[in-house]
């Protein structure tokens, strides 16, 4: 396992995102065709947007690279799986302002992406943490893996935040 970030990333409106290519991913977008599961949208090529409890400030934020499909860790209380695949030799997690952004290494083929989180209900209690603020207790994790494409699937879901995305998931207007 290779960890790729480890880090602080502040999200706004709740978003971070993967990009590969120079396309950007709509709300919309990005949860068409997963049938119910929202947090981690992959409907737009080589893009990912990542969805969190807080909506705006820093939160932590662990992503990793496996040679096969990690063990699931049922301590996350929100727990999801995408397909992805890179569409250029850069793959990057950027904030959402375009102000920072983490280069992830990951070559140009399919993987299956899980992104889980803890405390996102906490997280929107909060609403907006600002820099000198002690961090809230949300904190996610994104795991890739090489595997081919398969459907996107909700494996836990425990909060009203989380439950709410799922939602909005099950039928986008776009």
């Amino acid at each position: 396992m290779k960890v790729l970030v480890d880090d602080e990333v502040r999200v706004d409106y709740g978003q971070i995102f993967v990009e590969s290519g120079e396309d950007e991913c709509d709300l919309h977008d990005a949860f068409a065709g997963q049938e119910g599961v929202g947090l981690c949208g992959g409907g737009t090529d080589g893009t990912l947007l990542l969805l969190t409890g807080l909506w705006i400030g820093g939160v932590d934020l662990t992503a990793e690279l496996h040679d096969s499909r990690p063990e699931l860790d049922e301590t996350w209380e929100e727990i999801v799986e995408v397909p992805f695949r890179p569409v250029s030799q850069e793959t990057k997690l950027r904030q959402w302002n375009g102000k920072d952004w983490w280069e992830l290494g990951l070559e140009e083929r399919d993987y299956r992406v899980r992104y889980c989180a803890s405390g996102m209900d906490d997280g929107r209690s909060k609403n907006v943490r600002e820099d000198d603020e002690p961090q809230t207790d949300d904190r996610y994790l994104l795991q890739f893996w090489p595997a081919s494409p398969g459907p996107a699937r909700l494996l836990k879901q425990t909060s009203r935040t989380a439950a709410t995305w799922h939602d909005f998931a099950t039928s986008p207007v776009g």
